[in-house]
């Protein structure tokens, strides 16, 4: 399949945008310790089928798949780890202050997957009964969390006046945030994936974003840099869903719930530390690999 270069735009996006102001943090790093330990009510265990696990020669990265945000992606990317293609896959475009693009069988930013190519789930809708942890809230709109995903919202309030009693919302770009390379065309997703190694709100409702990294976000941010990287590039050396993974050498993984009371308690704190420059970007999701 002849493609088109993927994720041309993120390339302008950054040409083009100001680096963020935000201050870096680790999204899967511990919390801060004025918090304490979290306790074991605040950790949960992810479905193992929303868990892809990527070897690569740098090291381990779990990413936990968001269904709620953008079902058809989630489904392309459970299918094509499923089938084995992204094994061996380079990490052949590598920003630092930006993203590491992956999941091309080309290697070189053209190819795809005999599959399709996608309907754009920039953006989900958000109802009164969704999962959904507010942490903001500006007037016109609400910044929260679908699981470990940092979304914005409309105003709820707005849900009365809407034909399915909804609201539109968006993911946020923050680090550690899996999103769906694609060409100049909205719809043009189809294999090509990246994880975000730094927050960048320029790409909030231009990309798909499918999840989040939730362990091993360290690993992301060691990939060989390079637009395109120069050999030898760093792999995806196997690529797996965690339930796939045989009972006997299958990690045990846990997350800190954000709909739980530390991670409340962090809310707290850190809204109380960064008043007007607080940013959901910043809040810490721990978790344990066992």
């Amino acid at each position: 399949m002849i493609r088109t270069p993927l994720i041309v735009a993120l390339a302008l996006a950054l040409a083009t945008a100001a680096t963020p102001a935000l201050a870096q943090r680790s999204a899967s790093s511990p919390g801060p310790a004025v918090l304490g330990a979290p306790a074991p009510q605040d950790w949960r265990t992810p479905d193992p089928d929303n868990i892809m696990v990527i070897d690569t020669n740098k090291g381990r990265i779990f990413v936990e798949l968001a269904p709620a945000l953008a079902p058809t992606h989630v489904e392309r990317i459970r299918a094509l780890t499923r089938q084995g293609l992204y094994d061996g896959r380079s990490f052949f475009r590598v920003i630092d202050v930006f993203m590491a693009q992956t999941g091309d069988p080309l290697d070189t930013g053209v190819g795809g997957s005999d599959l399709p190519d996608m309907t754009a789930e920039f953006t989900f809708r958000r109802g009164s009964a969704d999962p959904f942890v507010p942490v903001a809230d500006a007037g016109a709109s609400q910044t929260g969390f679908v699981g470990v995903v940092p979304v914005m919202t409309q105003s709820p309030m707005l849900m009365a006046m809407t034909a399915d009693g909804k609201i539109t919302g968006w993911p946020l770009f923050c680090p550690g945030v899996a999103g769906m390379a694609r060409g100049s065309e909205e719809n043009s997703a189809n294999s090509q994936f990246f994880l975000m190694r730094q927050a960048y709100p320029s790409l909030e409702k231009r990309y798909t974003a499918f999840g989040r990294v939730v362990a091993g976000l360290e690993v992301v941010r060691s990939i060989k840099v390079g637009e395109p990287v120069s050999a030898p590039q760093d792999q995806m050396t196997r690529v797996r869903m965690l339930a796939d993974i045989p009972t006997a050498e299958r990690p045990a993984l846990r997350v800190v719930d954000t709909a739980g009371s530390w991670f409340a308690a962090q809310v707290a704190q850190m809204r109380a530390e960064d008043g007007a420059d607080f940013s959901a970007c910043n809040l810490k999701i721990p978790s344990e690999v066992k």
